[in-house]
């Protein structure tokens, strides 16, 4: 699954309001501090950047995905961090599983 793919997945999905236009324009306002949700911009950004991808069409499998959300949920199990920012991680984790999922199900 690309990036795309799995980010396009996560915003049709997550109980949060993550978009901020299409798929494209949700990736480019995160990754330029521009998204309207600071904390869900700073998921994506952080999702995109330690997946070490080199464009968001680039495949990615549930394995890279989850740990490059890693630090992501490092940061944000912090005491001082928001807890938005820990509840919306983790549901972007559930949804990664469910996306994986879907994929493998549509595969058999």
């Amino acid at each position: 699954m690309t990036f795309t793919a799995l980010l396009s997945y996560i915003l049709q999905h997550s109980k949060y309001d993550l978009a901020q236009g299409d798929v494209s324009a949700t990736l480019n306002a995160a990754l330029n501090e521009q998204h309207n949700n600071t904390i869900a911009g700073h998921i994506i950004a952080q999702l995109y950047t330690h997946s070490a991808l080199q464009s968001p069409d680039e495949e990615l499998n549930r394995a890279q995905a989850i740990k490059a959300l890693g630090p992501i949920r490092l940061h944000y199990m912090k005491d001082d961090a928001p807890v938005e920012g820990f509840r919306m991680v983790e549901d972007i984790v559930h949804k990664i599983d469910g996306a994986y999922n879907d994929e493998a199900l549509r595969a058999k």
